[in-house]
């Protein structure tokens, strides 16, 4: 399986990070998901699910923050499309994990905690990890489910997995 995320100057475009118009932040969160292209899924695939998480955040604030969780996606998608993550009719498609936005150590609103919550790198450029996996089965996870949950749930289930580094500016 092979995904491609479009980059600007080597880097995830603005409009999906802490550099996009008011339009696609909120509560200080830019929530506009970035399309991601996905080939050559393997036969035998139920559904897809990603990760997307920035482990350079660990010397920032303590623990690797999680951006977006996403399980049981259409295998018929080709293209994970744009703002997949809040447009309403394509969310009912899939279910969403807690990102970090959760964490009891400085928590935020609850209506931020699910879904995508768009990179923010306060000190210099990440590099943020997307890892996509092509699964046997459909999860039986609901949204609001933790990174754990799906760690567990995935097991024995990867027909194969699939990661990407995408660099984003501070």
């Amino acid at each position: 399986m092979e995904i491609s995320v479009a980059l600007k100057n080597q880097h995830l475009p603005d409009r999906f990070t802490k550099h996009a118009p008011a339009t696609d932040i909120y509560h200080g969160v830019p929530n506009r998901s970035f399309p991601i292209q996905i080939k050559d899924v393997p036969t035998g695939t139920k559904s897809l699910a990603l990760t997307f998480v920035d482990f350079d955040s660990i010397p920032v604030c303590g623990f690797t923050w999680i951006h977006w969780l996403a399980a049981n996606l259409p295998v018929k998608w080709e293209i994970i499309p744009e703002n997949a993550s809040f447009d309403p009719e394509l969310r009912k498609q899939f279910v969403q994990g807690k990102n970090s936005s959760a964490n009891k150590f400085a928590p935020r609103e609850a209506d931020i905690q699910v879904g995508y919550n768009g990179p923010q790198p306060p000190d210099k450029t990440h590099n943020y990890t997307l890892t996509v996996y092509a699964l046997d089965t459909k999860l039986p996870l609901q949204d609001g489910y933790w990174l754990n949950e799906f760690r567990r749930a995935i097991q024995g289930h990867v027909l194969v997995k699939t990661k990407l580094e995408l660099p984003c500016q501070a």
